[in-house]
């Protein structure tokens, strides 16, 4: 992990070798010999389900001299190894940490930059206040509360019903007095009909104040610095979801809390801790003191927000998933064990059901189709794909189980967006020949200099546009058949067509590694693609239109995927192409206007209230849209806006029964 890389070894195999057979780039700079430490690993202990293992430490070979030298100069973290001086005993889970990774996942989510009107919850009020008298008895807080209401009744706040944090009683009184009685609350009120409460207080003049926003996905997290003051975002940072090594899927880590005890608590601790780590890292970057952040607002599908929240999400992996909480949560941040202001405040969005989260409300926030006369269909492309489609009428939404093949597991070649990692195929319909562009270079491989910049990385898989591409690509050169079989004749054509056991590959990359697309891995994307259009036909239905006029892609993967090859792989319904487009990271960008604007919380919390649920498992049409999805692009649906710009093959038919085996087919006339 995280690559979700797996194979079989002989007991007493260096996990170093290991990782390296599996295409998995470990950096060991001393050549093996225990000193660089480069190579550290971390075992992950538990039931893992989904990989049909117990990982115990056991399985690993014992603490060695190389490792106890290293640690007694060096200092090895608790809980970690030395791939090169450790060895392989039995049934293991190996997390590579992501300090020590070399061509770690590129986190594409960055700021949209997109003006938002402010009215944030938190306001900063500089008072003069009065010093104690024999003659007053007001305690200090008292005389700071009838100076606050005196100077700020503009705010329009019910200055009589201000509260004070606990944490600020046993300070007030020295932060007063260092400030000269001159003094800057930080104020915090929500909701019109709440009470205001002091939550931070600072001697003399101080005109600071952030908050962070941040989309805690399954795979990623990005996270927002903004100046509460401006609205300005000054920072920006992800990380890969520490999670992962737990389990690729959702519901595989659902299946690791059930089936191992202190699975939930571990889940909790490892996201809070990377949420911290990238805490530091945003002021480190904007040289701002975390104690200055006064505000949060977090969205994340419904098992992410559970976990953050230190809820068992368990209940969400079986019928009829049931969240704890769908509405909105407030709480301070210091119950979350969050490193900033002890008083900061926690917002967190609202759930639409079980399995469309706080990060589709975050969505449909920023996209906004219950704004607009337009039918819209926003599509977060995931391990669960999140729908939402409607207008200022109605608004339908459901989610679709995907599962990873988008994001590079479960393909043989696939691997995550890092740099050297294929995103962009062409292949020529004559020759069958491929070109291909990778992560951290603008170059195609056919042109000068390619071959520099490739080694610099290392191409060692393809990421989920690459997948996306190399699929359709394969489709629209006749590779690969409607019925998603990789047509073996085409062997006498083209070399690059190689036969795999009773099945054939396409060689997408002759190079070290190889890098071939099987008929198990076209499959893997048709179950993924024909799951994501069973539930957008779902809505549809709901709905009643035929089609929908606007179409956008939401997160990170969906950025780069290009329209054109999502309608030819038959991913979403057909539209004007121009009228389909990526939206980068629209949940952060919502997270990010619920920072920012109070009434955009409002706001959000009624459309969700409004907003009509469809849960797929329980509709009878799902498996009549799934089985016509299968085909590409579609069994029975027609794609005349795609054909404008696109032709698609001559539709080609499997005589006898389909399974991906190479045998003769005929021409529908």
């Amino acid at each position: 992990m995280p690559s979700g890389k797996r194979g079989r070894f002989s007991p007493g195999t260096p996990i170093l070798d290991a990782a390296r057979e599996l295409g998995v780039y470990v950096e060991s700079v001393c050549g093996g010999r225990g000193i660089c430490g480069r190579c550290q690993i971390e075992i992950q202990t538990g039931n893992f389900a989904k990989h049909a293992i117990v990982s115990s430490a056991e399985n690993i070979s014992p603490f060695g001299p190389k490792e106890q030298r290293y640690a007694d100069k060096r200092d090895l973290k608790p809980g970690r190894r030395l791939s090169c001086s450790s060895t392989i005993q039995g049934d293991l889970v190996v997390d590579i940490p992501a300090d020590v990774q070399v061509n770690a996942q590129v986190v594409r989510k960055a700021d949209d930059g997109r003006h938002i009107d402010r009215n944030p919850a938190i306001h900063l009020c500089y008072v003069e206040v009065p010093e104690p008298d024999m003659h007053n008895p007001l305690g200090d807080f008292d005389r700071l509360k009838a100076q606050l209401e005196k100077d700020w009744t503009s705010k329009g706040l019910n200055w009589q019903n201000l509260t004070i944090d606990h944490h600020l009683l046993t300070s007030l009184q020295p932060i007063l007095r260092n400030g000269k009685w001159k003094v800057t609350a930080a104020i915090h009120q929500d909701g019109e009909n709440t009470s205001p409460a002091l939550i931070a207080l600072y001697p003399g003049l101080h005109n600071e104040a952030y908050g962070i926003a941040c989309d805690i996905g399954s795979t990623t997290i990005a996270m927002h610095l903004v100046s509460l003051l401006s609205g300005t975002t000054i920072a920006t940072s992800g990380t890969a979801n520490p999670q992962i090594r737990f389990g690729e899927d959702l519901m595989s880590r659902v299946s690791y809390v059930m089936m191992n005890p202190g699975g939930r608590e571990a889940m909790t601790i490892a996201v809070r801790d990377a949420l911290n780590d990238l805490i530091g890292q945003v002021c480190s970057e904007a040289k701002v003191e975390a104690s200055d952040i006064l505000d949060m607002t977090f969205v994340g599908n419904p098992i992410m927000h559970h976990l953050f929240l230190g809820i068992d999400p368990t209940e969400l992996g079986v019928a009829p998933f049931a969240l704890a909480v769908s509405s909105r949560v407030q709480l301070p941040a210091s119950q979350l064990d969050l490193q900033v202001n002890p008083g900061a405040r926690v917002y967190v969005l609202p759930c639409i059901a079980g399995h469309v989260g706080a990060d589709a409300a975050a969505a449909t926030l920023a996209e906004g189709p219950h704004r607009q006369d337009d039918l819209m269909l926003l599509v977060d492309v995931g391990t669960n794909a999140e729908i939402v489609l409607g207008n200022k009428t109605r608004t339908v939404a459901a989610s679709s189980p995907t599962g990873p093949a988008f994001e590079g597991a479960e393909i043989s070649c696939g691997q995550r967006a890092a740099p050297g990692a294929i995103e962009r195929v062409r292949i020529d319909p004559q020759t069958l020949e491929s070109r291909v562009r990778i992560i951290g270079s603008e170059k195609w491989s056919d042109e000068e200099g390619f071959e520099e910049e490739a080694q610099k990385f290392g191409i060692t898989g393809v990421c989920g546009s690459g997948i996306i591409e190399v699929i359709a690509e394969m489709f629209l050169a006749g590779i690969i058949t409607t019925d998603g079989v990789i047509d073996g004749s085409l062997a006498e054509k083209s070399d690059r067509i190689i036969a795999n056991d009773r099945t054939w590959s396409y060689v997408l990359w002759r190079g070290e590694p190889q890098l071939t697309i099987t008929q198990t891995d076209v499959r893997a994307i048709q179950l993924a693609k024909a799951a994501l259009y069973a539930g957008i036909r779902l809505l549809m239905d709901k709905m009643e239109i035929a089609a929908v006029d606007q179409i956008r892609f939401a997160g990170a993967f969906g950025s780069f995927i290009d329209p054109k090859y999502a309608m030819v792989l038959g991913l979403i319904p057909d539209c004007q192409l121009e009228n389909v487009k990526a939206v980068g990271n629209a949940a952060g960008v919502g997270a990010k206007m619920a920072l920012l604007n109070r009434d955009h919380r409002r706001e959000i919390e009624q459309t969700v209230r409004q907003i009509e649920k469809i849960e797929t498992a329980l509709e009878p049409d799902f498996q009549r849209h799934f089985v016509n999805a299968m085909a590409l692009p579609n069994k029975v649906e027609s794609f005349p806006e795609l054909e404008k710009v696109v032709k698609l093959p001559e539709v080609k038919e499997q005589t006898g029964e389909d399974d991906g085996r190479p045998r003769r087919r005929r021409r529908r006339p």
